[in-house]
């Protein structure tokens, strides 16, 4: 295939300009690097794009491969995790939700390897960076049950966070409740757990009771 000057390969370009445009089918973008996955490479470099509608179309995309074509993505799962440590939120909310998918097809326990710095931002102080570690660790209890205890531990900590404001931890909570949810057949010490929740019967945010209740009632618990 003809490049450009610099060495620019035709349809690199015109894959990113794809990305920037708006409207962009990325769900369509997706469906195409499943099938072609030499694609990625392409889809990496336009994580570093200056203009920010192709950096977080290409985002975007590896979130949805992700999601249906986690085998195609987890060779590189070391370059996803690299964002871990990005400045970038957006790109690290995405790594982590990136992650959580990728680990059903895990199997060099690469999470493991991650898994403090994984779960480090629970405890704060960005509210949505710990709501996308919450969200992405029940998919990893799930995926990997030998480390719902683990998980579930790191989760509990949101209790003590500390974020922007009160109300923030009040959401996080009310996350956290739905995650332990989607696994609680999978730990073992669930007295910590349902001791967490039924405080949370008294939670100043309507929702986050709420989500307290539903998680006692569909266990056969007894709310205090």
């Amino acid at each position: 295939m003809a490049s450009l000057r610099g060495g620019v390969n035709m349809h690199e370009v015109g894959l990113l300009s794809q990305l920037s445009k708006q409207g962009a089918d990325f769900a369509g973008m997706a469906g195409k690097v499943a099938k072609r996955p030499e694609m990625l490479a392409e889809i990496f470099e336009g994580l570093g794009a200056a203009q920010a509608r192709t950096k977080y179309g290409c985002a975007k995309v590896l979130r949805l491969v992700s999601e249906k074509s986690p085998a195609i993505l987890y060779p590189h799962f070391d370059r996803v995790a690299a964002f871990l440590e990005s400045d970038n939120k957006i790109l690290q909310w995405n790594a982590i939700i990136i992650i959580g998918n990728l680990a059903g097809v895990d199997s060099e326990a690469k999470i493991e390897e991650i898994f403090a710095r994984y779960f480090e931002p629970i405890p704060g102080p960005v509210m949505i960076t710990a709501g996308n570690v919450i969200g992405g660790a029940a998919k990893i209890a799930l995926a990997k049950p030998k480390l719902a205890d683990r998980i579930a531990k790191e989760i509990l900590k949101v209790e003590a966070a500390h974020y922007q404001t009160p109300e923030c931890r009040n959401v996080a909570l009310g996350h956290a409740i739905t995650s332990l949810q989607q696994f609680f057949s999978h730990i073992r010490n669930r007295n910590v757990v349902v001791s967490m929740v039924r405080r949370q019967m008294r939670n100043p945010r309507r929702a986050t009771r709420r989500k307290a209740e539903r998680f006692l009632k569909e266990n056969g618990l007894v709310a205090a």
